[in-house]
């Protein structure tokens, strides 16, 4: 009943543990049966024990250049609890009926009951004004959603601690930036482009007619998430500090020379931390720019 898992291994000296291989970028859903003794909600003397805090804990982990997977990315988890037969129903049913009794106020520092657990990032750079508006009602930051109407993942990401006290208050400006810090995850993409300045590309050779071989570039990083040539075009407009419409296309320079048009499907086959250099050519009919990947 597993989706999007690839190779499942069981250690046999770790029976709580298995590892697989799953794509972030696609779905993947997993179907885990458990096994108990026991009852967590149960009188001892009808047979119930009550144990440790039972979860089920997800981590991430990516592949280095030997082929290991060492550097973490991500962990989330859920605490399972195991009932008698129909006692889950019982226990819903009641914890919804003391949860009704209370005010609004007080209802806020509990986190709303789901159908589903989503072991993923509820807020991400991609993240929509709305979307944004559902995590902090998730995250029980309800107060504050109306300061926050217009704000997008990627500009709640980008508070400041002072920032978030300024706006919540020392207590829940604290609590907010710890949650928001906790969604800061690694982009799926990053590349290194730098711009080749004219005067560089006018003086490439010295007066005796060596190459100038010893000329310094200053890269900057570039962070993707939705891996589209629309986000490329955005964020190098955001380096050259001018509108993306100035941008017409983005090429990438290809064998012998020739100019080969960006696409989303291009992008999305980049090696992570592949290295670039910007040349910008003028557009023939307006005064827009080509940027050309070499």
């Amino acid at each position: 009943m597993s989706v999007g898992i690839i190779d499942p291994r069981a250690n046999p000296t770790q029976l709580n543990t298995v590892e697989f291989l799953w794509d972030p970028s696609k779905r993947t859903s997993v179907f885990i049966q458990v096994h108990c003794i026991s009852t967590e909600f149960t009188m001892r003397k009808h047979g119930g024990e009550k144990g440790v805090p039972f979860r089920v804990q997800i981590d991430t982990f990516k592949e280095n250049e030997n082929g290991e997977y060492t550097e973490h990315l991500h962990s989330a988890s859920c605490q399972i609890k195991v009932f008698k037969p129909k006692g889950a129903d019982r226990k819903q049913k009641t914890d919804r009926e003391k949860m009704e009794k209370r005010t609004p106020h007080e209802k806020e520092k509990y986190q709303p009951s789901y159908e589903t657990t989503i072991l993923t990032e509820n807020l991400l750079p991609t993240t929509t004004p709305q979307e944004a508006q559902q995590w902090l009602h998730r995250n029980r930051f309800s107060t504050f959603s109306r300061l926050f109407t217009n704000f997008s993942g990627a500009d709640l990401l980008k508070l400041t601690r002072e920032d978030v006290i300024q706006i919540c208050g020392p207590a829940d400006g604290i609590r907010l930036f710890n949650a928001l810090k906790g969604r800061m995850v690694r982009p799926r993409l990053t590349i290194y482009v730098c711009q080749e300045p004219q005067q560089l590309r006018d003086q490439q050779k010295h007066e005796d007619g060596e190459s100038a071989n010893s000329t310094f570039f200053v890269y900057h990083a570039i962070y993707l998430e939705e891996l589209t040539a629309v986000e490329l075009t955005e964020k190098i407009a955001q380096l050259f500090s001018i509108s993306s419409r100035q941008i017409s296309h983005i090429y990438k320079q290809g064998p012998t020379g020739i100019h080969v048009l960006i696409s989303d499907e291009m992008i999305q086959n980049f090696q992570d931390e592949s290295c670039f250099v910007l040349d910008t050519m003028k557009a023939e009919t307006n005064d827009s720019y080509h940027i050309i990947l070499k």
